[in-house]
């Protein structure tokens, strides 16, 4: 099976993918010796798909750690979302809040995205006010397409019945208004994509668990055209992947600690669960 793998492009042996691709297939993916022989039996029908797709996790979790930074930009922002997959992070204002025991907050009939704080994290009393959204991915993903849904749903790790459900509940929300995606390379789209932003509306470049797929050449290119653009830059990325934005932090993290930093135009913010799950305010 190994040898197998070997043959497919080094960005594609992601066990992810695999796992994923299995799933999407109708595989089994209960007892190894079944799995084992099924991925050999039915190589070339998974080789095209592990091609053809990607691991485009998206995760709408995540809005409950981008929400407090969003609330505290000048209003009303436009957003744009680099890596977007089908584009369920771009609707902060339409999902619904609980953070620790507080009163949640948001619409009453918007999926509820929970979350567990420390440290003086600036819970707003609202969400933010969006009047125009977009995203870029090299392949972005269709909310109403049953097929591109269901490869959603195959990304998410087995055992987690509560993020599959969150999935799909945003899938509702992003299907009532699908978003505006542009299939194409982040680092040529962006700044087009920001020219289009509507006047009066604040524009915020936005990314998760993204640039890691870039090279480290692509990610320099990435943050130095991000600066020079107008509005704001919110970042959600693994510490190692933004070596920049990691120099700035209180404190090392070490590198095996599953986190992502927040930061806010280069400056980090928080520690957060890369799933949105918690999130830690950093203070000096």
């Amino acid at each position: 099976m190994l040898a197998l793998i070997d043959g497919l492009p080094v960005a594609r042996r992601q066990p992810n993918l695999l796992l994923a691709a299995v799933r999407f297939l109708g595989g089994p993916v209960e007892d190894y010796p079944a799995f084992r022989e099924w991925v050999t039996a039915h190589w070339p029908r998974l080789h095209t798909t592990m091609l053809e797709r990607r691991t485009q996790t998206n995760e709408p979790g995540r809005c409950a750690t981008l929400l407090p930074v969003l609330a505290g930009l000048p209003q009303p922002l436009a957003l744009i979302e680099v890596g977007a997959s089908a584009g369920l992070c771009l609707y902060p204002d339409r999902y619904r809040y609980r953070y620790d025991d507080l009163p949640p907050l948001g619409p009453a009939d918007g999926p509820v995205l929970a979350c567990r704080t420390a440290g003086p994290v600036p819970i707003p009393e609202r969400p933010p006010s969006v009047v125009w959204r977009a995203g870029v991915d090299l392949n972005p993903l269709d909310v109403r397409s049953a097929q591109d849904v269901r490869w959603l749903e195959c990304l998410v790790w087995p055992g987690q019945p509560d993020r599959l459900d969150r999935l799909r509940e945003a899938v509702r929300v992003a299907r009532a208004d699908p978003p505006f995606l542009v299939r194409g390379d982040l680092n040529r789209i962006v700044r087009d994509l920001v020219s289009r932003v509507p006047s009066g509306a604040t524009p915020v470049v936005m990314h998760s668990a993204v640039l890691a797929y870039l090279s480290p050449e692509e990610r320099d290119t990435f943050v130095t055209a991000t600066r020079d653009l107008p509005g704001h830059w919110i970042s959600n990325e693994a510490p190692h992947v933004l070596p920049s934005v990691a120099a700035r932090l209180p404190r090392p993290i070490p590198r095996h600690r599953a986190t992502f930093v927040l930061s806010l135009d280069g400056h980090p913010l928080a520690l957060t669960d890369p799933h949105g799950g918690s999130m830690e305010w950093l203070t000096p």
